[in-house]
């Protein structure tokens, strides 16, 4: 091993020192993704990509896909875990004399991810185009250069890209045998057809077997379901792979789960069951708290799949499903564990059972259905509320509907939904009626109306990109273009009715207070199946720029929901991370660290006699303080190591818990009190100087003050500072701590 190792420094001295030139100097790097190069290549890759998914035949779409998925499951799973477990430190950072030419990080040198991936892509190549060596060829050549790159520009060990380069060439070769493996297996019994039309994933010759012979539904809802269990399996291993932590409300309703009662605060007990079940089966981890979300998102694309097949056909509900895949904010809903992800649920649920009952023939059940559906969304989030309005607005415009309105269904429907509203009116009743308070302050309904365009304004281009511009704006179009086909295309009406008062009852809202993006989303799986209807039909009639225009939806979807899913994919494309303070996960990442922090100051003042605990000034990082520091988790149901600053007056659900009065149960202790800081501000033109690569000038935020009230319950306290958190070298939260003595 010594003599492999000296061999291995010895290599890696004669690429990086002997064979350095003016040439290679200017080269290495951009074959290595310096000075922009990479954001240029990968812009490159990805049209290249799309184009041959989109527009070329058969053997190009499956070669771009398999490359797409090698690179996906290789990188970040097989290449990024070997390198944590060998934990290798770089030769830039190991030896002293390295000539350095593309700067040096202090993730792992084990094995390389530009070989890997390089390797990967090749061998899938070679794989598809065996006999045209014109073609790989250069993809072996580029392959090695970039693997050069590497060891000249110091940032590897020649073990290193060798490593990589047998590596990314086993698992491409190993997933593309296994599909291939699994195309023969499953596609001869679930998909008989197309397995007639193309026997071979790695040699995809169609067949000119019955070639006019359609594809039958059963095929397409069959692929859906496909679809739908892997992007299970792959939201849950993300949740359960560590990638993000908790945000502050998950943190915040996860304690809730430890003191269920009949409501809360701010919200009804749904969240707290929910994650109740989740940590008893699971435990208290994330995967614990969120394992909830990715089964609800299942479950509901179920629902709209089988739906849609039987309404509109199962084509069309299958790339609905797809669409929905490429929409950010039901992304966000698939693996985090709030509120929204069962609200949306129950909501379609009673819509698919509410479009049944609302049928000539509609029976009862189904009207039990429907309300059963409504009263346990209420119980999740008081939006449910509104499906009522919904109703309403259906039955004014649909005569055939509003005969129902002399039978007993519907309003059999309205008192179970009123019958499920009884344990939140109790808890209300029993606490002075906060949450009304509460959910009208939130609204902003106790302040003067001063109207403006600037929430509206703001509603607006948020939906825009959370939606997916391009599926916003067919959304939008089909809103407004099916009202002349409401006559004849019932269902299209019901989706209207189902959908808009929500929708556009919160934009109009926007005119008096500011509505947050996600307050609107149950409305938006009802409003995605009229659009998936209106633009069906439209196709139908021959549409010519229909299926482009979903094309380019898909495309920009799913790099939004990838650089969503691993923000560092940024960095990647760019040449260098996102500034922590703009960083798109920040609200989720580095609570760890911070946890870590506070508990290591909190220790060291225990050690100085007295017993000590931790106050935040914020529910939220209460709550992330509670999941993330081992001490008050394990205590979190009996006696609290992390409390809330106490206030006069209820501002969150700590308030109404006893033993979350520190003052009363934590006497003549110390504490830590722990104020999140603002982030440095980096001001106007950062991003330009950002994708440049030029510094950033940071200003610093104005600076955080103890709160009087923490001042006065102890006899003395010491401004322990701020202290930035961070990931790597960037700052994802700031947090200022005092050390609090002997609380009076």
């Amino acid at each position: 091993m010594h003599w492999l190792q000296s061999l291995d420094t010895t290599l890696f001295h004669f690429i990086n020192h002997s064979l350095g030139n003016p040439f290679f100097d200017w080269l290495m790097p951009l074959l290595s993704g310096g000075d922009g190069v990479m954001r240029w290549f990968v812009l490159l890759a990805v049209a290249v990509g799309l184009a041959a998914i989109f527009f070329g035949n058969a053997r190009a779409r499956l070669c771009a896909l398999m490359i797409v998925l090698a690179v996906a499951i290789g990188d970040p799973l097989i290449v990024n875990t070997i390198k944590h477990a060998v934990a290798r430190p770089r030769p830039c950072i190991a030896l002293p004399d390295v000539v350095e030419r593309l700067g040096c990080t202090t993730s792992g040198s084990m094995p390389s991810a530009h070989a890997a991936n390089w390797f990967a892509a090749t061998m899938i190549v070679f794989l598809f185009y065996r006999k045209r060596i014109w073609l790989t060829l250069p993809m072996l050549l580029v392959a090695l250069a970039v693997s050069f790159s590497r060891v000249y520009n110091g940032v590897h060990y020649p073990s290193d890209v060798l490593a990589g380069a047998i590596l990314g060439a086993g698992y491409a070769a190993a997933i593309a045998v296994a599909l291939e493996a699994a195309w023969q297996f499953f596609g001869k019994k679930f998909f008989p057809l197309w397995h007639a039309k193309m026997p071979s994933l790695l040699n995809p010759k169609l067949s000119t077997l019955n070639p006019q012979l359609s594809t039958p539904g059963s095929h397409w809802l069959r692929l859906g379901y496909f679809l739908i269990f892997i992007m299970l399996l792959a939201r849950w291993i993300y949740i359960a792979g560590g990638f993000i932590g908790l945000s502050g409300d998950e943190a915040y309703q996860w304690i809730w789960s430890k003191h269920l009662a009949l409501s809360y605060f701010s919200k009804p007990l749904g969240i707290a069951l929910i994650q109740f079940a989740g940590t008893h089966i699971f435990g208290d981890t994330e995967l614990g708290v969120r394992f909830f979300s990715p089964l609800f998102a299942a479950i509901l694309s179920i629902l709209v799949l089988r739906f849609l097949a039987r309404e509109i056909g199962a084509r069309a509900a299958f790339w609905l499903l797809l669409a929905v895949t490429a929409v950010p904010m039901l992304g966000v809903g698939t693996i985090l564990m709030t509120i929204d992800p069962p609200l949306v649920l129950c909501w379609m649920w009673a819509v698919v059972a509410g479009w049944r009952a609302a049928q000539p023939d509609g029976k009862t059940r189904d009207w039990l259905i429907v309300g059963l559906a409504m009263g346990l969304g209420f119980l999740c989030k008081y939006t449910a509320a509104c499906q009522i309005v919904c109703w309403m607005l259906f039955f004014a415009l649909s005569p055939v509907a509003r005969l129902h309105l002399r039978k007993p269904g519907p309003w059999l429907a309205l008192l179970l939904f009123s019958l499920c509203t009884l344990p939140v009116l109790i808890w209300n009743s029993q606490n002075g009626w906060i949450t009304v308070h509460h959910v009208a302050h939130d609204a902003g309904m106790s302040a003067k109306w001063h109207p403006t365009l600037r929430y509206f304004q703001d509603f607006l281009f948020t939906q825009f990109g959370l939606l997916n511009p391009v599926f916003f704006v067919g959304a939008m179009w089909a809103m407004s273009g099916f009202w002349k086909f409401r006559r004849e295309r019932p269902l299209w009406l019901y989706f209207f009715c189902m959908s808009a008062p929500l929708y556009f009852g919160y934009w109009l809202f926007s005119l008096h207070s500011r509505v947050l993006p996600n307050w609107p989303v149950a409305a938006v799986p009802p409003m995605f199946c009229l659009m998936a209807a209106y633009w069906n039909e439209k196709i139908r009639a021959g549409s010519r720029f229909a299926k482009p225009f979903f094309t380019i939806g898909l495309a920009l979807g799913f790099i939004a929901t990838a650089f969503m899913y691993d923000s560092n994919l940024i960095g990647k494309i760019a040449g260098q991370l996102l500034p922590g303070e703009k960083d798109p996960s920040r609200r989720v990442r580095a609570w760890e660290q911070a946890a870590a922090l506070v508990e290591t100051a909190r220790e060291k003042l225990e050690a100085e006699g007295a017993p000590a605990f931790i106050i935040a000034g914020d529910y939220g990082i209460t709550g992330l303080f509670s999941f993330y520091v081992p001490q008050a988790k394990a205590a979190v149901e009996s006696e609290p190591l992390v409390y809330c600053a106490d206030s006069d007056e209820p501002a969150n659900q700590f308030y109404f818990w006893p033993e979350y009065n520190y003052r009363a149960n934590r006497k003549g202790e110390n504490a830590i009190y722990v104020s999140e800081a603002g982030l440095y501000q980096l001001g106007s033109g950062w991003f330009w100087k950002w994708l440049a690569h030029e510094p950033l000038n940071r200003a610093d935020p104005p600076p955080v003050t103890l709160p009087p009230r923490i001042a006065q319950e102890f006899e003395s306290v010491t401004d322990l500072g701020e202290h930035d958190i961070k990931i790597g070298d960037r700052v994802f939260h700031r947090e200022h701590l005092w050390a609090c003595y002997n609380l009076k």
